[in-house]
């Protein structure tokens, strides 16, 4: 006969699934304008230092503001984003979170 003290679950383990609750908030869009005033090494050292974008994608992104007037730098909920477009207006670039 199998001793069952040695078989039993933990007093901690619970056999109903726990509830999470998953607040579904908006995902929302960080767009950087094109100004025509600022040079693009001034554009890619910003977004490395307040987006955390790499060289590459930094480049990538001025190209594309540069080319097709605004691009799409970082996603996320609006209390992400708004203190990396904060961070871009006192830099004087023109940015603005969708």
């Amino acid at each position: 006969m199998l001793d069952t003290k040695f078989h039993t679950k933990p007093q901690w383990y619970e056999e109903s699934g726990v509830d999470v609750l998953v607040e579904d908030e908006e995902k929302r869009l960080l767009v950087l304008h094109n100004d025509e005033v600022n040079t693009f090494d001034f554009v890619i050292e910003s977004l490395i230092d307040i987006c955390h974008h790499t060289v590459l994608q930094a480049e990538q992104c001025t190209w594309l503001v540069h080319f097709k007037g605004k691009c799409d730098v970082k996603n996320g909920s609006y209390d992400f984003l708004e203190p990396m477009c904060t961070a871009l207006l006192e830099r004087g670039l023109s940015a603005e979170i969708v």
